[in-house]
């Protein structure tokens, strides 16, 4: 065919009947849509302007216009496919939910979305479903309603409305729980978790796996009835009644509960509760349905969770298309220069590893074949090929090659002068030098190197591969393509940049520490570390600052918070002496197995806070630990550390977890009022001290 949209789908390798815009009897923006030889209507999304296809409002028009001319035509069956190389169809658009405050209208659009899927799921036709790359959210719903479901090799579903304050709000939460085991599918929806393309299948989502040269054979048998339909099994309907539902039910709430308040998350507790009351019934549920996600959708948790979803996305567009980085280095096999070794080598990069001793390479090769264990669902493939990228290199021999060294070395300066005076005259023209240092000012660093533009920050965030957030530090002298080259490589690898200029702690140490040293503070005034603890988590923090103090490392955070207050001449309290005492006897937190905490198996072991029921905290208590950071977050942005706050809020939720619900520190003085936050922080510094003082920024923050 010499139609331009057949070939430009066919270039991508992907299985797909003769499309033409013009066949359809109308023009489309997002679909074609066609009838081929053997009678099979296919309509085949490819949303205009984007590399992934979306759930938009649009898009859902022009497939409801699509049925129409399905139920004209009759065709023999419906096949539902991607011309998007990267996967079949992700959710909803979210930027069309931003800033939402009618719940009639939310109401209404997505009553008749549910009427368009509706449509698909009552053709008595065979309507197929083919998805690769990816099939997500609502995209899933859309494959839900068809008859038979097929994936290609690789694929991951989800449903992870969960992450933005939602829930399935297109007949998924009664379609899912419906056509597999309830219980499974319940779990999905409320961890948001993708489910890889063999679990799928084992689960009933989909009806079988194969490699894109089968898929057409596959659409054939689907057609022919060759292909078996997951069906729920008597177990699954058992656990569909109504008894079972209330104690299933009380089990996922306590669950929840631990993982996501119900003070601060409420979807999870919205989705089982419509199980719980109508989940044997199918209609009564997406009815239910409609209203809850409404009511979720106006909620300011679900309006900041949509927020962090596009600070992510912020983030990644800092980081340019294209990297040049091939090949890393890495100096340091120590937890951090191991692991960013494994991640790189994971992510597709030609990785060397260099210590003074080997054995501390032997352990980061261990360490990562570990995790990708983990990570690789099986593909013992993928596991090879990544460990056949992480060299153990203990003579440093990579360096000569490398497009980028990163050193990974203890926090202090001459031992990181001296790693660079070896490796800078080793590494080939135009590589550039990358310092994971987590607050030294990169002014230091640069002292008696040959060629100080081309040595940038690339700080991660630790466990690495778990925290997304990298920041990527410039000094006055670095060139500027060296700073666009480490965003990109950061982008490369998965990750999410954050610019910063040179300063002591940089973003996101910088706001963390007073945070740190308050809990210190507040220690030391007898308060336990558990009563401490549990007033951040209560606030939404993801762990306590004192339980985070050990699990960085009590030594490195009394080195970072020293260097801070001398650099800064910060009027923060001096590190109580028990605090240093710790350090000097060895007892550094989680890696030596005591610190502030005991730790076993890799969990700090605490006591119940409701033992100290008689104690009574300051009632300033979580204002004394959060309310530093946010002021410290403003004096990095009135000192243009950054200059969008933005971008600081984005730092702190993706490398430090900060409450996602409250949309970062700046945002949420924003929203809790700058005149009410300044205020407090008056009061706190007159009751404890010149290191509540409000910053000067906060003005420009109104």
């Amino acid at each position: 065919m010499n139609d331009p949209v057949w070939t430009y789908l066919a270039d991508r390798d992907l299985t797909l009947g003769p499309v033409s815009r013009s066949q359809a009897g109308g023009e489309f923006k997002h679909w074609q849509f066609s009838r081929d030889a053997d009678g099979m209507a296919w309509a085949v999304i490819d949303q205009h302007g984007t590399g992934a296809n979306t759930l938009s409002q649009a898009v859902l028009e022009e497939f409801s216009r699509i049925l129409d001319l399905v139920e004209q035509r009759a065709p023999k069956a419906l096949v539902i496919r991607s011309a998007k190389k990267s996967g079949f169809l992700a959710g909803a658009d979210i930027s069309e939910f931003r800033g939402v405050t009618d719940a009639a209208a939310i109401r209404a659009r997505i009553a008749s979305a549910h009427v368009v899927v509706d449509r698909l799921a009552a053709f008595t036709l065979p309507t197929i479903a083919v998805m690769h790359g990816y099939a997500m959210g609502g995209g899933l719903e859309i494959a839900l309603a068809c008859n038979q479901r097929i994936a290609v090799e690789g694929t991951r579903f989800g449903f992870p409305e969960v992450q933005i304050g939602l829930h399935p709000g297109l007949g998924g939460t009664a379609r899912f729980p419906h056509l597999c085991d309830p219980i499974e599918a319940m779990s999905a929806m409320l961890t948001g978790k993708s489910i890889h393309d063999r679990e799928a299948q084992r689960m009933g989502l989909v009806d079988t796996v194969v490699p894109e040269r089968h898929v057409r054979a596959a659409i054939g048998a689907a057609v022919s009835g060759d292909l078996g339909q997951a069906r729920q099994g008597l177990v699954g309907q058992l656990k569909d009644t109504a008894p079972a539902r209330r104690l299933a039910a009380r089990q996922m709430r306590a669950q929840a509960e631990a993982r996501a308040p119900s003070a601060h998350y409420p979807a999870p507790y919205a989705l089982i509760d419509l199980w719980e009351e109508h989940g044997g019934d199918m209609e009564a549920m997406k009815q239910a349905e409609i209203a809850s996600f409404a009511h979720l959708m106006l909620t300011d948790t679900a309006q900041n969770l949509i927020r962090v979803f596009f600070l992510r996305q912020k983030l990644k567009d800092l980081a340019p298309n294209a990297s040049g980085v091939a090949q890393v280095h890495v100096i340091g096999a120590g937890a951090m220069g191991g692991d960013i070794a494994a991640w790189c080598a994971w992510q597709g990069l030609r990785t060397s590893l260099s210590d003074v001793k080997p054995e501390p390479i032997g352990a980061a090769i261990g360490r990562a074949a570990a995790l990708y264990e983990k990570i690789a669902h099986g593909d013992r493939l993928k596991i090879r090929d990544a460990l056949d990228r992480l060299i153990p290199d203990p003579e440093g021999h990579g360096i000569a090659s490398a497009d980028l060294v990163i050193e990974a070395a203890p926090e202090k300066v001459d031992l990181k002068r001296k790693l660079y005076a070896d490796a800078e005259p080793r590494m080939k023209e135009g590589a550039i030098l990358a310092t994971n240092t987590s607050s030294i000012p990169l002014a230091e660093l640069r002292e008696r190197l040959r060629r100080p533009e081309r040595l940038v920050g690339i700080h991660f965030f630790n466990p690495v591969s778990r925290l997304d957030l990298v920041e990527v530090v410039s000094h006055d002298g670095t060139k500027a393509e060296v700073a666009a080259e480490a965003r990109a490589f950061v982008g490369r690898i998965g990750k999410l940049p954050a610019p910063a200029k040179s300063a002591p702690g940089f973003i996101v140490n910088r706001i963390l520490t007073p945070y740190l040293v308050e809990a210190f503070a507040l220690m030391d005034e007898g308060l336990p570390p558990d009563v401490i603890d549990k007033a951040a988590t209560d606030f939404g923090m993801p762990v306590g600052p004192l339980e985070l103090a050990d699990q960085v490392g009590l030594d490195i955070g009394l080195a970072v918070a020293e260097m801070l207050k001398r650099e800064l001449d910060w009027p923060l309290p001096d590190a109580p002496q028990w605090l240093k005492d710790k350090v000097e006897a060895g007892d550094l937190g989680r890696k030596t197995g005591k610190g502030i905490y005991l730790w076993r198996d890799g969990k700090a072991v605490k006591g119940h806070p409701a033992k100290h029921g008689t104690l009574t905290p300051d009632p300033d208590l979580v204002d004394r630990l959060i309310l530093p950071m946010l002021n410290t977050a403003v004096t990095v942005l009135r000192e243009g550390v950054n200059d969008d706050p933005d971008v600081i809020d984005a730092a702190m939720v993706f490398g430090t977890g900060f409450a996602p619900f409250r949309g970062g520190p700046l945002h949420y003085a924003r929203e809790r009022g700058v005149g009410e936050v300044t205020a407090t922080l008056s009061e706190l510094a007159r009751k404890h001290g010149s290191r509540f003082q409000p910053d000067a920024g906060w003005d420009a923050l109104q």
